[in-house]
């Protein structure tokens, strides 16, 4: 059993212009990124998937500090781009993470991945009706990326990588692949209402207090309850929607073969 963890990384933002870059205690918030998810039991490897753009090198650099491999693809054809990192490797599953989590939890990943492998799913997630935004854990068979790879027809499907699985999945009543959202088993934490993700400038002040208070090595938990306790810290980024990525590519959304 080979268990493979990408984690998507470009320097392009609309909002926030190099956001994965920015500092906190001398170490950007990539570094800190890749070093929580290396903490993961399950993984055999990592590794990144970013773009062709200029800008590609700083987060290059990055990989080589850490020691982790990388690929370049697409800008906007993030399911090519994500299949192009998974498919040399031919593992067995592929955990997808976004590196607008800084603070992603090992454990949650374990517990995803660990779910997925033991029930035989084809694709499992956090729900985000019961995780905060931050903590995004998706897992899916290799052979199930290569079919939404080969088939997804919607930019849409291209832009977020595992839209045509989820959708196409029996959580959603579809029959081409056996899918799960799982519950957060420490309580509800609804994506709407906590935020540890990096994506608005307020984004970063939240991370940057988190950080600064508890460090980079806390679990999940630690940090939402520091926010729990400290309202005018949560409050700075609460009006952000979840996933607005997506709801944005919807709203533009067109068959591309």
């Amino acid at each position: 059993m080979k268990i493979l963890a990408i984690t998507q990384a470009r320097y392009g933002s609309t909002r926030l212009p190099a956001k994965i870059l920015k500092e906190v205690g001398g170490q950007t918030l990539l570094e800190i990124h890749l070093r929580r998810i290396l903490q993961a039991k399950t993984i055999d490897k990592l590794k990144i998937a970013t773009t062709d753009e200029e800008g590609s090198r700083f987060i290059v650099e990055v990989a080589d500090k850490v020691g982790v491999e990388y690929f370049k693809g697409s800008v906007d054809d993030v399911l090519s781009r994500f299949y192009g990192t998974a498919e040399p490797e031919k593992p067995d599953y592929v955990i997808r993470l976004t590196s607008d989590c800084p603070l992603i939890d090992p454990a949650v990943i374990d517990y995803i991945a660990g779910y997925a492998v033991e029930h035989d799913c084809d694709y499992a997630r956090t729900d985000p009706a019961s995780f905060p935004d931050g903590l995004d854990t998706e897992v899916m068979r290799f052979s199930a990326l290569e079919k939404a790879y080969n088939e997804a027809n919607l930019t849409s499907e291209r832009e977020h990588v595992t839209p045509y699985i989820w959708k196409n999945g029996s959580a959603e009543g579809g029959d081409k692949f056996k899918t799960v959202y799982l519950p957060n088993p420490q309580g509800t934490y609804n994506a709407g209402e906590y935020r540890i993700t990096i994506d608005e400038p307020e984004d970063f002040e939240v991370l940057s207090s988190l950080i600064s208070a508890l460090g980079i090595d806390k679990p999940w938990k630690d940090y939402i309850d520091y926010l729990c306790s400290h309202e005018d810290i949560q409050r700075l980024n609460s009006r952000f929607g979840y996933n607005e990525g997506y709801a944005k590519s919807l709203k533009n959304d067109k068959k591309i073969k």
